[in-house]
C-alpha cells in the first residue's frame, strides 16, 4: 500500500493542515479499508502524535470508529483498527427511464442498502408518476436521513441549468419529477446522462487506472455512448457528447435529422434493428422489440446473427474511433451485456477491418444496474467530498 501525501503550502496554517491530513487519511481508509494508526503513518508519512491527533479528531467528529483489533502477535495489546463510520450518511441512485424508474440507497462506503423500482405504463398520468416515483424513493430511504441524491436519466442534461434539456422523445415528467425530489428532500439532487453513470461504474468497478481513456457504447432500447477521456467525463458544450445514436451511418445513404435519429446509428443497432434483424435470421424477438426483446434475441442468437449484428456495431464504434482514437470501446447496454465476451470479441474482429488504429473491444464488467451503481458512486462521491473536506 502505497500513498502520496499532499504537501499544504508553506503558509498553510496549523488547521488547514491538519484538515488536509484528515482528508487525507479518509481517503485512505475508504480506499484501503480498515487500517490501524500504523499504517495510517505509514501511509501518510505522518508522525505518530500527528497520526494520534488526526485519530482522535475524526472519531469525534464521527467520521472514524474502532472496527477491530489487529491479530499480529504482538506484547501488550492489540492495535486498534479504524474504519470509516459508513451509516455517517446516505445517499441515493434514481434511473429514471421512459417506462420505468429504479432506486438505490447506499451508505457512505457505497454498500447497497436497498433497491426497488416500478413500471410507467404508456400514458401514464404525469403527475402521479412523479408522486410514484418520489414515494418510491422515500419508502426506500425508509427514514435514513440521505445527504445526496443522484438521478441519471435518457437525453441531453444542459450543463448550464442542470436540467433536461426539451426534446419530444422524452416525457416531460422527467425533468419534473428531479425537481420534486429536490423538493421533498431538501438535498442536493444532480442529474446526469444515463450512459455517462454507466460509464462511471465502469470505471470504478474495472479497476482500470484512474486516468484510462475508454468509450463505453451502450447498445440497448436505443444507442449511445460515454466518453472517458483521462479519468473525466466528455459532456460537451451542450451536454450531448456521446448522442452517437444520429451518426450517419445507415444502409442504403438514408440521414438522420435533428430530430429523428432512425435513419442514423440508432436505426441500424437499436432494439427495433436488432430485434428486426434476428427475426430475419428465424429467430424469436419480442412484440415489443424493447431492450429486453433485442436482449433475449441476442441470447438466443446464431453464429450468423451474431456475426451480422457485430458488423453494424463494428460501424458505429469505428466511426467513433477514428474521430477519438480511444482505444477501448466497451461494450454495455441490454445487448452489449447480453452478447458478453463473445460479442465483443465478434466486434473487435469486424472493427479491425474497418479502422487501421488498435483498439480492444470488451464486454461490460457491470452487466447488471450500471446505472444505478453509477448514480450511486457518482453521489457518494459527492457527500464524501462535503464531508470530508477541509475546513480551514
Amino acid at each position: 500500500m502505497t500513498a502520496t501525501r499532499p504537501q499544504p503550502g508553506r503558509n498553510a496554517s496549523p488547521r488547514t493542515a491538519r484538515a488536509i491530513n484528515d482528508r487525507l487519511a479518509l481517503h485512505l481508509l475508504h480506499r484501503e479499508g480498515p487500517l490501524t494508526a500504523a499504517q495510517l503513518k505509514e501511509l501518510t508519512g505522518l508522525s505518530r502524535p500527528s497520526v494520534a491527533d488526526l485519530v482522535e479528531r475524526l472519531q469525534e467528529s464521527g467520521l472514524i470508529e474502532v472496527v477491530g483489533e489487529s491479530g499480529a502477535a504482538r506484547r501488550g495489546p492489540n492495535a486498534r483498527v479504524y474504519g470509516i463510520v459508513a451509516g455517517r450518511a446516505y445517499v441515493a441512485g434514481l434511473d429514471v427511464r421512459v417506462d420505468s424508474i429504479g432506486v438505490e440507497i447506499a451508505d457512505l462506503l457505497g454498500t447497497t442498502l436497498t433497491r426497488a423500482g416500478l413500471t410507467v405504463p404508456d400514458g401514464a398520468d404525469p403527475a402521479a408518476t412523479i408522486e410514484s416515483g418520489v414515494r418510491l424513493l422515500l419508502d426506500a430511504a425508509g427514514g435514513k436521513p440521505l445527504h445526496t441524491v443522484a438521478c441519471g436519466a435518457p437525453g441531453l442534461v444542459d450543463p448550464g441549468t442542470g436540467r433536461l434539456a426539451a426534446t419530444g422523445e422524452l416525457p416531460a415528467w422527467h425533468a419534473d419529477l428531479v425537481d420534486e425530489v429536490r423538493r421533498r428532500t431538501g438535498v442536493p439532487v444532480l442529474l446526469e446522462n444515463e450512459v455517462n453513470l454507466a460509464a462511471v461504474a465502469e470505471q470504478r468497478l474495472r479497476g482500470g487506472a484512474p486516468d484510462e481513456t475508454f468509450v463505453l457504447l451502450w447498445i440497448g432500447g436505443g444507442v449511445g455512448a460515454a466518453l472517458m477521456l483521462e479519468g473525466r467525463l466528455r459532456r460537451g458544450t451542450s451536454g450531448g457528447a456521446g448522442e452517437v445514436g444520429f451518426l450517419p451511418v445507415a444502409a442504403g445513404g438514408r440521414l438522420p435529422t435533428a430530430t429523428n435519429c432512425d435513419d442514423g446509428f440508432h436505426g441500424l443497432a437499436g432494439s427495433h434493428a436488432v430485434c428486426a434483424l434476428a427475426r430475419a435470421h428465424g429467430i424469436p424477438a419480442g412484440p415489443l422489440a424493447d431492450a429486453a426483446a433485442a436482449a433475449d434475441a441476442v441470447r438466443a442468437g446464431s453464429p450468423a446473427f451474431l456475426d451480422e449484428l457485430a458488423g453494424r456495431i463494428a460501424v458505429g464504434a469505428a466511426a467513433i474511433c477514428a474521430v477519438l482514437d480511444p482505444g477501448t470501446v466497451v461494450l454495455a447496454g441490454e445487448v452489449g451485456a447480453a452478447g458478453g465476451t463473445d460479442l465483443a470479441e465478434r466486434v473487435a474482429g469486424r472493427l479491425a477491418l474497418l479502422s487501421p488504429l488498435r483498439t480492444r473491444v470488451l464486454a461490460t464488467a457491470v452487466p447488471s444496474g450500471p446505472i444505478l451503481r453509477g448514480a450511486v458512486i457518482t453521489a457518494m462521491d459527492r457527500a464524501q467530498d462535503a464531508l470530508f473536506s477541509p475546513q480551514p
